[in-house]
């Protein structure tokens, strides 16, 4: 590949986006990532991110020094319990796991310092793509200006303005909402909740409902309500997300019957409740190989979060796509390399995550996770 010859735009300064300039910068390719925010959105969440794959993204990126000094080894403990509290499977990770847990924000911060300044141009909305006939398209963006590449990436998540080029295909919603809220300095302030979840992250299963925490940097523990029912259930319900008591009042009203220690979850938030649905692309999502085009990360294969490797396979998706680049003379060839390689296993691992999404709300739940849970780590006991 000849990199003055060529213009590579990613669209989406996400994880995947990220990690793949930086790779192309490292081989000297000249790159350019366009995002419509404005460059200071806070992004939460944690983030365990697996030696074999986000990892060796980061070797790749030449930052999993600076990665190891942000990461926690800790946080890496995985409970599950029943509607009664009680812990039915409980696993902690020894010396040398395989995992390391990082704050999507510091994740963020690590990549985008590592970038040559100036190769983010934030507030930069795609409007849409013109096919030029050779592999090229013109990029037309909302504050009027144009440009043209020979390769357009589409990093730009779960509505993703490339991927109507390339696919049919649009996010359909899963028939499971998230309701997110959290706890402030836990161990402090909530000693009680603290204690429930441990080292890392606790789900609690039952009859088709769920409760999930887990632990943040900076003493947080993040808190999920997950059930299925319509996206928009507190409409449906006569309540506005913006009515913290009564939006704990109906969700307590759908956990009724669990033991107090977990409906602590739900009563001990610092701040407001926050509605997630969950959307997830059709498995196994594929397309026909389009010249000048690709995708990586949601974009490529939304899925279901309950695996929590979202972050994982993009970081992954960025390497690859951007090895693959500075690997060939034929950008097109890279691409076709690349996803080869993206596609199947990006239908894997959403086979499993819509599987795990099914198990953890079951009519028999939590029968299905513990299942899954001993195949993976074994039989310890709690």
């Amino acid at each position: 590949m000849t990199p003055t010859t060529v213009r590579i735009a990613i669209i989406g300064a996400g994880p995947g986006g990220l990690a793949c300039a930086r790779v192309l910068q490292r081989h000297g390719v000249p790159v350019t990532v366009f995002d419509h925010d404005a460059g200071v959105r806070p992004r939460g969440g944690v983030l365990g991110l697996p030696v074999t794959t986000a990892q060796e993204a980061l070797h790749a990126a030449g930052l999993h020094d600076r990665f190891a000094a942000l990461a926690r080894p800790e946080g890496r403990e995985v409970r599950l319990l029943d509607h009664t509290a009680t812990v039915l499977f409980q696993h902690t990770p020894g010396p040398g796991a395989d995992r390391s847990e990082i704050d999507r924000s510091d994740l963020r911060r690590l990549l985008l310092d590592s970038l040559a300044p100036g190769t983010v141009r934030w507030n930069s909305y795609l409007r849409t793509l013109h096919p030029l006939g050779d592999g090229r398209h013109r990029a037309e963006f909302d504050d009027g200006h144009s440009e043209t590449f020979d390769l357009v990436v589409g990093a730009d998540g779960t509505w993703s303005r490339v991927r109507p080029m390339l696919s049919d295909a649009d996010p359909h919603y899963t028939g499971v909402t998230f309701v997110e809220s959290g706890c402030e300095d836990a161990a402090t302030r909530h000693p009680d909740v603290a204690r429930l979840v441990g080292g890392g992250s606790m789900w609690a299963e039952s009859a088709g409902r769920a409760l999930f925490a887990r632990r943040e940097g900076g003493g947080r523990i993040r808190v999920y309500a997950a059930f299925r029912g319509s996206q928009d259930w507190a409409l449906d319900a006569g309540v506005r997300m913006a009515d913290t008591d009564a939006v704990r009042a109906a969700l307590l009203d759908r956990f009724a019957g669990w033991d107090e220690r977990l409906l602590a979850l739900l009563r001990a938030n610092d701040g407001g409740f926050a509605n997630r649905p969950l959307f997830a692309l059709p498995v196994p999502h594929t397309w026909t190989h389009t010249p000048g085009l690709t995708l990586l990360g949601d974009a490529a294969h939304l899925m279901s979060p309950f695996t929590g490797r979202g972050a994982d396979l993009a970081l992954l998706d960025g390497a690859d796509l951007a090895r693959a680049l500075a690997a060939h003379d034929d950008p097109d060839e890279a691409v076709r390399a690349y996803e080869a390689a993206m596609l199947p296993r990006a239908a894997a691992a959403a086979g499993t995550a819509a599987r795990a999404s099914a198990d953890a709300l079951a009519p028999d739940a939590p029968r299905g996770s513990l299942h899954q849970l001993r195949a993976v780590f074994g039989d310890p006991q709690p």
